[in-house]
């Protein structure tokens, strides 16, 4: 193929796979159509790679004409593109498929996925849609909007808890006071944003902790200021749930630091030692210490890797 027109990307409804597929597919200079995967009662309670007709359970997201390429993220969209795969329409699966690897063309999955196989790459991030063009313009878009707030601007992504890691209202707490000891002592300004996967409780926890200081927590409602936060912070604290969002704020240009909660993993304790090691990344003690760092961004070589490999 010398060129792909729209390429499928396959991926559950959830904004963190559907970004890393997003990214990796725009890197790659790909105009692609997002198909989400929805699949009915029984279906979305049980394993996907345990389905006996994948393509009947999402047949809605899978019409034909089927494209030149699909790629997909997470388990349910590998069991699909397996399903999927022909001669002439390879199938690229990110993050690992949990499933043979020989039924994909090329899969990219992260170092701590501790994966290995001649259709393998791998990165040391997570993909995503952080590039230094969305970052200039998101910049210009939110610099007024932001400007009230005190600076140096530290931001602040909350994730949630999930099977390893808890951010509740005991570790939410435990946040909220690292964040006003550092608004009080550094005397610097805070923009916090929740994820859909952040409790509530927490999040009003924090955000009363700290207004009286000034500091502000987006409310979900209105533009998204995500990208705009990353763009304008001189420091970053990401909770440690997410390798994702670790990974877009490593894409930037601001010293990163992770906070740590109540749990355990080994993936992502492999993942965090790796970014830690390379200077990149360092834990959030309840101060604002900078130091220079470069951007760490995989996705673009991903890409480009994933185009040689497959003769695009």
């Amino acid at each position: 193929m010398s060129h792909v027109t729209a390429p499928w990307i396959l991926s559950e409804d959830l904004a963190g796979m559907r970004a890393q597929a997003l990214g990796l597919a725009e890197a790659a200079g790909l105009t692609p159509d997002l198909r989400v995967l929805k699949p009915p009662a029984p279906w979305k309670w049980i394993a996907a790679r345990l389905w006996p007709r994948p393509l009947a359970v999402v047949a809605e997201s899978v019409r034909a004409p089927l494209p030149d390429l699909v790629i997909g993220c997470g388990g349910m969209a590998a069991a699909v593109l397996a399903a999927l795969r022909g001669k002439s329409r390879p199938v690229v699966q990110v993050q690992n498929p949990r499933m043979a690897i020989g039924r994909f063309d090329l899969i990219i999955a992260n170092h701590h996925d501790e994966l290995t196989g001649p259709n393998v790459i791998l990165s040391r991030t997570a993909l995503h849609r952080v590039t230094p063009e969305r970052l200039a313009a998101e910049a210009e878009q939110w610099r007024d909007r932001l400007a009230e707030l005190p600076r140096p601007l530290v931001a602040v992504l909350l994730g949630g808890s999930n099977g390893r890691y808890r951010l509740d209202a005991a570790s939410g707490g435990k946040l909220a006071g690292d964040l006003v000891a550092m608004m009080r002592r550094d005397k610097v300004g805070v923009m916090v944003t929740p994820s859909r996967r952040t409790d509530p409780a927490v999040t009003a926890l924090i955000a009363a902790a700290i207004a009286p200081l000034g500091g502000r927590v987006w409310d979900g409602t209105g533009d998204n200021p995500y990208f705009g936060m990353l763009a304008l912070a001189d420091q970053i604290v990401v909770t440690q749930d997410s390798v994702s969002m670790i990974s877009e704020a490593a894409a930037t240009s601001a010293p990163v630091l992770v906070a740590r909660l109540p749990g355990r993993s080994r993936r992502q304790g492999l993942f965090r030692k790796l970014v830690c090691d390379e200077g990149r990344v360092r834990l959030f003690d309840g101060r604002f210490a900078p130091w220079r760092v470069t951007p760490m961004n995989d996705t673009p070589e991903a890409a480009a890797t994933m185009m040689r490999r497959l003769g695009l």
